[in-house]
């Protein structure tokens, strides 16, 4: 059974990679920051109790800022495939904690491919994926493709440029197998409800049922390329299945701006969402990326990728998905208990 571990397997993405693995036949290993409460609910449909006969998904207490832990777990697990997905992601948060967006992102891939690189020191063979992101195009014109240069515009994506930059340096100095997707956005019902697509879709929903009254966003023109992040998950393990290791842009190659978002979900939904968003300037990024559109088109000749998801389907399961815990809100709101306001605090 080949085993894999994953940095970051509490995270949408994280969840979906493990799924696709166990499906494949994998022991998937995942490394967890250790919180006082439970953080692993995306986990829920697929974990087991290690003690289970048969259980096939181990979760290790680690962190990117701690070298040493990626170290020990590297040779507790002894992996095939190694995928750091491990990130601060939210770009305005990362002007708000540029520091430890630094350290978590760009200085933790660094940390994790120490840790590879003494591990295949003595001969064992290891594979490793570095999550790349869109946002390391930045001001670039778009379409933005493996050849196109970097211009970072948030601490976060200059973060994420560094950490290319490693694990190509790593890859071309000491020979190991190393590849970086350069992954366009991608969302799910999954997605962390502070990220702009989730955000709209919760909020919309909230607001067809009376709980919510307002949304709050920022930069309703800034574009991007939507995906489904479980149709991209599979390109990061046909990047770790080639013959040699190499470089990958993953995007649907349409681009769709925050106003179209809300005109389809506003749809449906079946409200008008004009009626109930407002700006607000604390939204706004200090340097914003107006347009990013990828082209995979080397994803899909090398790799035989292509997004199956299109941006209709997904803003409507996630609609759908939203729908629902917004009718189990309005339950309990009339029963009596305190629904929480969302969507006005956070972006």
């Amino acid at each position: 059974m080949k085993k894999a571990l994953i940095s970051g397997i509490t995270g949408q993405d994280g969840s979906f990679l493990a799924e696709l693995l166990l499906a494949k036949g994998y022991e998937v290993h995942g490394i967890v920051r250790r919180a006082s409460t439970f953080n692993t609910e995306r986990l829920d449909a697929i974990y087991a109790d290690p003690h289970e006969r048969g259980a096939a998904l181990f979760l290790h207490y680690g962190d990117a800022t701690d070298g040493a832990s990626l170290r020990h777990i590297l040779d507790r697990v002894q992996p095939a495939e190694v995928y750091n997905l491990a990130a601060q992601s939210h770009v305005r948060v990362s002007f708000d904690q540029a520091q430890y967006t630094a350290d978590v992102v760009a200085t933790g891939a660094l940390r994790l491919l120490e840790a590879v690189r003494d591990y295949a020191a003595d001969g064992r063979e290891i594979r490793f994926y570095q999550a790349g992101s869109s946002e390391m195009f930045g001001a670039a014109r778009p379409p933005q493709n493996e050849s196109t240069p970097f211009y970072p515009r948030s601490p976060y994506a200059v973060s994420k440029v560094a950490a290319h930059w490693y694990a190509v340096n790593y890859r071309e100095a000491y020979g190991l197998f190393i590849c970086n997707g350069i992954l366009f956005n991608h969302e799910s019902p999954r997605r962390g409800e502070t990220f702009v697509s989730r955000k709209i879709t919760r909020a919309l929903t909230r607001i067809k049922l009376g709980l919510q009254k307002k949304l709050f966003l920022g930069n309703l023109d800034a574009r991007r390329d939507w995906g489904y992040a479980g149709d991209f998950v599979e390109a990061m393990w046909l990047m770790l299945q080639q013959s040699e290791p190499d470089d990958y842009v993953i995007a649907t190659g349409e681009s769709w701006s925050v106003r179209d978002l809300l005109d389809l979900a506003g749809e449906l939904c079946g409200l008008d969402w004009k009626r109930y968003v407002e700006p607000d300037p604390r939204y706004l990024r200090p340097t914003e990326v107006d347009f990013l559109q990828g082209d995979s088109s080397k994803a899909r000749a090398k790799l035989g990728w292509r997004p199956r998801t299109s941006f209709r389907e997904l803003i409507g399961m996630m609609v759908e998905h939203d729908f629902e815990l917004a009718r189990q809100e309005k339950t309990l709101a009339e029963a009596g208990h305190v629904v929480i306001q969302r969507g006005v605090s956070q972006g």
